[in-house]
């Protein structure tokens, strides 16, 4: 009877570990197509504009606008941010577009860090520019620990380990800031270097896909050493007997 039980215990086990393994490669290829639906739509995004504004009544996931801003003063400095192999942040400046209520972080580029992570001295732009760009959801922040934002070195300026809009509104006092970041076009003269790659910081479809491959691989490793074990300790069994 102690035998049975403990073989009903190990079987129970086996598969709640194999359903854990299962559901973890299932998360990792609905990431995989999530990305691969981004980069689809990243690939004819410029083929239906939109103004600014238009994009920011309608909210989209992904949309190519174009539009007249209003610089305001806030800057945020996202931290930990990769950029031809090497570690910098990346610019973010508050504005206002033309004929909107609400206002948006704009992506003005990239700038390396020293070794001593020495923070660089920022100079926010002024006036009224129109600017064109993808209008997307900011970076992935993967695992959120510690605060989102930080007080910098400079008025009006906070260092962040990742955007969160909440986190963004209260520390500008803000409740207009839309939960969208305007990608600049990188031939547009103004900011620093910068790119469209929609995955930035973050792992290709690829890479998701071989994690669901060994995540499923475990789960099916876990049922066919159970049936290995349940079928030894039948077989020692019927020995005994």
């Amino acid at each position: 009877m102690m035998r049975k039980h403990t073989a009903v215990l190990g079987w129970c086990l086996a598969l709640l570990v194999s359903a854990g393994f299962a559901a973890l490669g299932q998360w990792q290829l609905q990431r995989m197509h999530g990305k691969q639906a981004l980069l689809e739509r990243a690939a004819h995004v410029r083929q239906t504009p939109l103004t600014l504004v238009q994009a920011l009544a309608t909210p989209h996931a992904l949309a190519w606008v174009s539009g007249e801003v209003r610089f305001l003063p806030q800057q945020v400095l996202l931290d930990n941010q990769l950029h031809a192999g090497r570690a910098g942040v990346r610019i973010y400046q508050l504005a206002a577009p033309q004929g909107s209520p609400a206002t948006l972080l704009v992506d003005l580029g990239w700038l390396p860090l020293p070794a001593n992570r020495q923070l660089p001295t920022i100079t926010p732009l002024q006036g009224t520019r129109t600017l064109q760009g993808v209008l997307t959801a900011p970076p992935s922040a993967g695992l959120a620990m510690g605060p989102a934002l930080s007080a910098a070195n400079a008025p009006q300026t906070w260092l962040a380990t990742r955007l969160e809009t909440a986190a963004l509104r209260s520390a500008f006092g803000r409740r207009d800031i839309s939960s969208q970041v305007l990608r600049l076009d990188p031939a547009l003269p103004v900011g620093y270097a910068r790119d469209l790659e929609m995955l930035p910081n973050t792992l290709p479809p690829a890479r998701h896909l071989g994690y669901a491959v060994q995540w499923f691989g475990l789960a099916v490793a876990v049922l066919v050493t159970a049936t290995l074990l349940s079928w030894r300790a039948r077989r020692r069994q019927r020995r005994g007997h």
